[in-house]
């Protein structure tokens, strides 16, 4: 595979420069381009087309939500992670919302950045597991009223492996805990979204908490 082409929206420079770091000096990545702003980032972004943009939130004008708002529609197959200090739940339903497809928190080891990062370009949504618990919790107090009618058009083992994307596992993960083949549980999971007419693992597991 080429490598991974990335962009990086951070008003902070000592964490842009230690992020631009870790994804010049890694193999497999290629750094694009860096903006300090949203606004930058909105003229800037595009041309460039990066495969995966890490975008912080809280920028000091325009935030990295409004900028993912912005962008995403026009350009559906830049992938936005982001970037933040919190674990707010309002902000990561906002941003998840907003066409984000990824939620890191800052203090997030090199490795597991890189991590994300890659899981993210091959068709993940990755978080970090503190996010992806809020996101199941706050999606569970939801969870009380009647299944949608759609869901009971999957199967049993559809229902299975939407359950495990919901908790935040990887293909991996899901192959090795049910016992299939990763290629296998990719197939039910290109059938999940089919069947519920969504695009990615973040609609499918709003859908599965009736949002």
């Amino acid at each position: 595979m080429s490598s991974i082409s990335v962009c990086i929206v951070e008003d902070n420079n000592d964490i842009r420069q230690a992020l631009e770091q870790i994804i010049t000096m890694s193999n497999g990545y290629s750094l694009l381009g860096s903006f300090s702003s949203a606004e930058a980032a909105i003229d800037g972004l595009p041309p460039l087309k990066p495969n995966v943009v890490l975008m912080d939130i809280n920028l000091g004008g325009m935030s990295g939500i409004e900028c993912v708002k912005q962008l995403k529609p026009a350009h559906p197959d830049i992938l936005f992670m982001m970037c933040t200090v919190y674990e707010e739940d309002e902000k990561i339903f906002e941003a998840l919302s907003a066409g984000a497809n990824g939620y890191i928190l800052k203090k997030t080891a090199p490795l597991k950045l890189l991590e994300a990062i890659k899981e993210l370009a091959e068709g993940g949504a990755p978080m970090s597991s503190q996010i992806a618990r809020k996101v199941v919790a706050a999606f569970q107090g939801k969870a009380n009223a009647s299944p949608d009618a759609i869901l009971d058009t999957l199967s049993n083992r559809e229902l299975e492996i939407l359950e495990l994307l919901a908790k935040g596992m990887l293909y991996k993960e899901i192959s090795a805990k049910l016992g299939i083949a990763q290629e296998t549980v990719r197939k039910h999971v290109y059938h999940i979204y089919e069947k519920l007419h969504v695009n990615n693992r973040v609609e499918a597991v709003n859908k599965f908490y009736g949002r």
